[in-house]
């Protein structure tokens, strides 16, 4: 059973799926809005226990064409439909899931335990800047381990002091500062390049076992509002701030390779080359996968020329630029070969995709559903360290997204350590 099979029987099992005059109107799984599911024959869409030739308005069966997650779910929902006297009723579906529990179990109960001597190992390789006039600095290295923990524990500065001085107790730390302190180095600026080496450093360890990526971005929200008076509508519009993380996740463990950061109007696809050429430079690509917002032919070109295969969809407009090619579906080979060349062609990394997205459907998409991997990853983050942020500054609400980001790294590692059996050594061998 496949990961749309699983959210299928999640959706039929949990969310109202409701019979129309037209079909079904399926809830969306992340809360905001529906999708209408028809049959494609006009004589059947009357006929709502029709099980065939489904179609979905939701992007997914748009991009594939084949059965998505919310056509799954009207068709289990049909199944455990039973006829009465009283009527139609739905039966319960029971839901189940894969899991190493045993694996998932110790690494949680061990988490805190392994985490903070592994987090100060880490820190550890921070060096500290010269001391010039004035009062003499805190170590780096201790502030660093300071933040994230205290972003780790979730807790105020106040209340996160007593952690602080066992921090210090347990030889963790050299120093125990105020609490003050430890928020005046979470909005420093020299803060911020700290924080993003320990993000690189941290996934390291994943080096032999991460080939495959996904490229995506993920908002945290801030306290404050922007406001603005809308003149087409003719009233104050307001929209609360957040911070947007552009991240490379690794597909097989969930780990972090590379970010950017960025505030909430940026766009995307500008971020997409700086995260692949930077987990380049540690990780060996394979593929590399992103959605829609990223397609273009510099950032598809990027990842051929760092040796990886960049499955990323293209959109309505690039499809009929992709025609000029002149390249026929009996050109192009049967089986996908990255080093496949054409005569009289220039197999450019965007011509070659295009041809095996438009030709080779099916194989574009096995390689595609990797990206589904990135959005575990945020969710992962927001679970555990939730989705919005305590600072107030630019500066320390970016260093805090980046304490989220090193946290889940270490928590990966601790349990890979327990389901793949990683070793992890000192950090200071591997910078």
């Amino acid at each position: 059973m496949d990961t749309r099979e699983l959210k299928a029987l999640q959706i039929a099992a949990t969310m109202p799926v409701r019979r129309s005059t037209y079909g079904w109107i399926v809830p969306s799984q992340s809360g905001h809005g529906s999708y209408k599911v028809a049959s494609t024959n006009p004589a059947l869409q009357a006929l709502t226990t029709a099980t065939g030739d489904l179609a979905c308005s939701c992007p997914d069966f748009e991009l594939r064409q084949l059965p998505c997650k919310h056509v799954l779910a009207v068709t289990y929902t049909i199944k455990r439909e039973v006829v009465t006297d009283e009527g139609v009723l739905t039966q319960e579906v029971k839901v189940t899931y894969t899991q190493d529990w045993a694996a998932y179990n110790a690494a949680q109960c061990e988490e805190k335990e392994r985490l903070m001597p592994m987090l100060a190992d880490l820190c550890s390789t921070i060096p500290n800047p010269p001391q010039g006039r004035g009062r003499p600095r805190l170590p780096m290295a201790d502030m660093a381990f300071e933040c994230v923990s205290r972003v780790y524990a979730g807790l105020s500065a106040r209340r996160f002091d007593s952690d602080v001085r066992e921090a210090r107790a347990k030889g963790l730390t050299d120093c125990d500062p105020h609490f003050n302190s430890v928020l005046r180095y979470l909005r420093s600026p020299e803060m911020t390049p700290v924080l993003t080496g320990l993000v690189s450093l941290s996934a390291l360890p994943l080096k032999a076992v991460e080939t495959d990526f996904a490229v995506d971005s993920t908002g945290f929200t801030t306290s404050r509002f922007v406001r603005w008076y809308d003149h087409k509508w003719g009233k104050e519009q307001v929209k609360r701030e957040w911070v947007k993380l552009h991240a490379m996740t690794g597909v097989r463990t969930n780990v972090v390779t590379s970010v950017e950061l960025s505030d909430w109007r940026s766009h995307d696809t500008n971020y997409f080359r700086p995260l692949v050429a930077e987990t380049a430079e540690n990780f060996t690509l394979r593929d590399v996968t992103a959605d829609k917002a990223y397609s273009g032919r510099k950032n598809l070109q990027a990842v051929a020329d760092l040796g990886g295969n960049p499955f990323i969809p293209f959109k309505g407009s690039q499809g009929q630029m992709g025609k000029v090619t002149g390249i026929t579906r009996a050109a192009v080979p049967a089986v996908y070969n990255p080093q496949a060349t054409l005569p009289g062609v220039e197999m450019s990394a965007w011509v070659r995709m295009y041809h095996l997205f438009m030709y080779q459907r099916d194989t574009f998409l096995s390689r595609y559903h990797q990206r589904s991997n990135v959005e575990t990853t945020f969710s992962m983050i927001k679970r555990k360290f939730g989705d919005s942020l305590r600072s107030k500054s630019d500066v320390g609400q970016m260093n805090e997204v980046l304490c989220k980001v090193i946290a889940h790294n270490l928590c990966v590692l601790i349990a890979c350590i327990h389901e793949i059996g990683l070793s992890v050594p000192g950090f200071s061998s591997l910078d």
